[in-house]
């Protein structure tokens, strides 16, 4: 795969340079480490997120006004180092605390449970909600260990608004929580993301071939078939995940229809316009609908499907102003 780079190992710096260099009016750099943060930081509760590179625009397309404050970033599909989470959440933090919310990965889960510890030594208080919205990657009964796709879009979106709201560390958390818990998401894969070091792909598919459920990082998914037509495959993933979500006719949802790299906008419209059609057929609202490319696998072909089961108070959160380069609302 054709990638227009420097040397490999320089990817993440000379990228982060360049995200600078757009966005020198919105962001700092943390000194020393992989970070961005907010220029113009409040005395509120502090949202921080992070991860692997080669998601863009996850994860620093999300920190901004009424999002995260701060990022924290990895090489490429590597968790950020705990140093680098540590110094991130000492840049942003008030004295108020600092909400950690990134996807349920092991390296991630180590290197900012690891930050944490560091930071008590340091009388900065830190809470974690870990992303788990992919319904395929773990059965119900163990929800916890669910891998986190593109419903970390709507979990930082409430964060980020109850923060803004000047509620308390507890209370930001056990929101975002909630709206982790109400996040539904399923994904296919049509073909793979390359890594830059590497150039190898992180997964092999035959031509005609396609995986219902498969993660981010090739993570195996519920069952790998034939292609079939977009609305056929629609009606598969959504079948799983309101079979998961027992949504009725009673509750409404925010949608989001996520691209993974290459799969164009004309086909996730595609996708789009049979998800309103399924759900306006189950009389299940639709509150409102978001078809971008969040978060994504380099080259990846194909896309998630994410629903956020809404009650008053997640929709009032998620309706908040909210201004970042690459979300807004």
């Amino acid at each position: 795969m054709k990638k227009v780079i420097n040397n490999p190992g320089d990817v993440v710096e000379e990228m982060l340079e360049g995200i600078m260099r757009a966005h020198h009016g919105s962001f700092q750099k943390v000194e020393g480490v992989n970070g961005i943060v907010k220029k113009e930081l409040k005395d509120k509760v502090a949202v921080v997120t992070g991860g692997g590179s080669g998601h863009e625009p996850l994860f620093f397309g999300v920190v901004g006004d009424g999002l995260a404050d701060g990022v924290a970033i990895g090489n490429v599909f590597a968790a950020p180092t705990p140093n680098t989470v540590q110094e991130v959440a000492k840049t942003v933090d008030s004295g108020k605390g600092v909400l950690f919310i990134y996807g349920n990965y092991a390296g991630d889960v180590l290197n900012f449970d690891m930050a944490a510890e560091l930071l008590e030594f340091e009388d900065v208080q830190t809470t974690t909600v870990k992303v788990t919205d992919d319904v395929v990657s773990a059965p119900l009964e163990r929800k916890e260990d669910r891998r986190g796709i593109a419903g970390d879009i709507f979990v930082i979106k409430v964060a980020g608004a109850a923060a803004e709201k000047g509620l308390s560390l507890e209370e930001v958390t056990a929101v975002s929580q909630k709206a982790n818990e109400h996040t539904y998401s399923i994904g296919v894969a049509l073909s793979p993301g390359t890594i830059p070091d590497s150039g190898e792909p992180t997964f092999t598919l035959a031509d005609d071939e396609i995986e219902l459920g498969m993660g981010i990082h090739g993570e195996p998914g519920m069952e790998r078939t034939k292609l079939m037509p977009a609305d056929e495959l629609t009606n598969q993933l959504m079948e799983k995940l309101l079979d998961e979500s027992q949504l009725t006719s009673d509750d409404e949802v925010s949608v989001l229809i996520n691209g993974l790299g290459s799969t164009t906008l004309m086909e996730l419209f595609i996708v789009n316009r049979k998800v309103a059609q399924i759900l306006d057929e189950k009389g299940i609202g639709i509150h409102d609908i978001d078809v971008n490319n969040y978060c994504t696998t380099q080259e990846m072909g194909g896309f998630s499907i994410s629903l956020l089961e809404l009650d008053d108070e997640l929709k009032a959160y998620y309706d908040a102003p909210a201004n970042a380069p690459y979300y807004k609302k």
